[in-house]
């Protein structure tokens, strides 16, 4: 009798066991509908949206805010010492990578022109659910860490300004500003960062229409501030310096474009604020694209006067611009680049927090988080709970840790979102996927395709990275050319309403190549944290995800195609 009892009690676990598994497979592969362009508008769950107040400048300016940091005063001269004036090149080479990816990101933002979030719900509707949660916890990551480590930056800088003064000469402790004595060799006391955090998160809950006010005069002062830098170092440009102009040879300046092309990050911020612009269809794809050409101008800019002024191989480490000024005697333009370097790093500060509340509010509405990240304000129309949960962590991180020694396992949910993003375009565009929610053999062949140019893209930049027989590096680019042919020839592409990208499916093949070749140069580090995240991300699904998600669920925002009328 015991017996029989014992085995009926292991039936019953073993048919729980295969429930949960079945019931996590089949959660997993659910998708959000993308439904037809006669269903056009958008509904909440309680009314309460966000108010669309961002027109194609704000756009812009927002693009240009999150990817223009106090990194151009640095990484331009910080590259130029082992690229030499090739800099310029390598910051033209990434910046052409990172326009492919921009067009992507603008083809699916006409796509989805009325709600938030950015890769995740493009991932949601080409792929599947589990798929997007694992996209939206790399991005998020990087997101918290990035900001803490932002505002710590900014702390500091604060703190450099306000010491030009006597009377706060050498009399602010380290602890304040510019961080304190550490302990473990991560513990560092921050009092400034924090309080940063608290005062951009405010503003931020006020309103989109506050928080772009903000961002518009921090980013015109940011900007005329480099033009100011420009003019004035392209009158001590000596062209001598400039030859020869590759003094390391190409692959330095190859090097250098894998190491800038992270000063780009930023425009896709633009494609998570569709909910909140006025004309979505028309100004997202001006807004992303825009905004980059801006930065890449500015950049290429800056590298030609800083490597003008100055010998590459006589530029300083830490503040190359600065020094450079300094050295000419022009002592007041490295104070205007601290001041640029505050507006710059408020406003992608800003922006990124900005992003984060939108990803926030983006699975709360699909019952992936809790219900209480897709509450907003009823009146002053932000997502108030995100907002403050997101300005909780940073400054968290910005308070107590040395988030900096962080900063080589970042750039991974960059990577993640920008590839997946190139992949949904594709995936999207395939016939059978337009035409069926259903995946096709056709469908899982296109996948497995997408699936080996990435590897091919990783294996060649590994390859390339350890220095391996060219054979190794021709072998791993020829398999992602047989991939990526297959995908040209085996599969049919529907057209588009609004904005399409050019070349598809070439155009997002390279992107996915490219940014997984950029992915094998990160630190071996940042590889184990992509893949702790991801069985973190896998285990939070399984117990929490799946049994609360619904991507049709009427209480959600229900993501409508664009329509060809108005995408026209």
């Amino acid at each position: 009798m015991g017996g029989e009892q014992d085995q009926n009690q292991k039936n019953r676990s073993n048919d729980s066991s295969s429930s949960f598994f079945s019931h996590f497979c089949s959660s997993a592969l659910r998708v959000k509908p993308l439904l037809s362009s006669s269903e056009v508008s958008v509904r909440t769950n309680s009314g309460d949206g966000l108010v669309r107040r961002l027109g194609m400048f704000d756009l812009i300016l927002l693009g240009v805010g999150a990817s223009i940091g106090a990194g151009i005063f640095v990484v331009t001269g910080t590259v130029a010492r082992d690229a030499g004036p090739g800099v310029t090149i390598s910051f033209i080479l990434a910046g052409l990578s990172c326009v492919l990816n921009a067009l992507c990101y603008a083809e699916l933002s006409t796509r989805f022109p009325a709600v938030v979030g950015g890769a995740y719900l493009y991932t949601y509707s080409a792929f599947n659910e589990l798929t997007a949660f694992l996209v939206f916890g790399q991005l998020m990551l990087d997101y918290h860490i990035g900001a803490a480590s932002i505002a710590r930056s900014l702390a500091s800088y604060v703190v450099t300004i306000l010491e030009l003064f006597p009377f706060f000469k050498n009399n602010i402790p380290d602890w304040i500003g510019h961080g304190g004595q550490e302990f473990f060799g991560v513990l560092s006391i921050n009092i400034l960062a924090p309080i940063l955090l608290v005062l951009l998160t405010l503003i931020l809950c006020r309103g989109v229409g506050e928080s772009s006010a903000v961002n518009f005069f921090m980013t015109t002062l940011k900007v005329i501030i480099v033009l100011i830098v420009i003019s004035v170092g392209a009158f001590e440009v000596d062209v001598s310096n400039w030859s020869p102009f590759a003094p390391n040879g190409f692959k330095e300046i190859l090097t250098g474009a894998t190491v800038v092309f992270f000063a780009y990050v930023g425009f896709d911020a633009v494609a998570n604020s569709a909910e909140e612009s006025k004309r979505p269809q028309r100004d997202l794809p001006i807004g992303i694209i825009g905004s980059l050409l801006i930065c890449i101008a500015l950049y290429i800019a800056v590298c030609l006067v800083i490597t003008g002024m100055v010998p590459y191989n006589l530029l300083g480490e830490d503040a190359p611009l600065a020094e450079a000024f300094t050295s000419k005697g022009l002592k007041y333009v490295s104070i205007l680049i601290s001041i640029g370097a505050v507006a710059g790093l408020t406003t992608t500060l800003l922006v990124g927090l900005y992003v984060q509340s939108r990803l926030y509010l983006g699975l709360g509405r699909d019952g992936l988080l809790p219900a209480i990240f897709a509450k907003v304000h009823p009146r002053n129309h932000t997502p108030v709970h995100s907002q403050i949960w997101v300005g909780i962590v940073a400054s968290l991180l910005a308070g107590l840790f040395n988030v900096h020694v962080l900063s080589h396992i970042l750039s991974v949910g960059s990577l993640t979102g920008y590839s997946v993003v190139a992949a949904c375009v594709l995936a999207l565009r395939w016939k059978d996927k337009t035409e069926s929610q259903l995946p096709s053999a056709s469908w899982r062949e296109g996948v497995v395709c997408l699936l080996i140019v990435g590897i091919g893209g990783f294996g060649a930049g590994l390859f390339y990275r350890v220095d391996a027989s060219f054979v190794f590096l021709i072998i791993a680019v020829v398999v992602a050319i047989i991939a990526a042919i297959a995908l040209c020839f085996r599969q049919v592409y529907e057209e588009t309403p609004g904005f399409s990208c050019p070349g598809v499916p070439v155009v997002p093949i390279i992107c996915i190549f490219f940014n997984m070749f950029l992915f094998a140069q990160l630190h071996y580090e940042a590889w184990i944290r992509f893949v702790v995240l991801s069985v973190l991300m896998i285990g939070l699904y399984a117990f929490y995800g799946q049994f609360h998600a619904n991507p049709n669920s009427s209480d959600t925002v229900i993501y409508y195609r664009a329509p060809r009328e108005a995408a026209q």
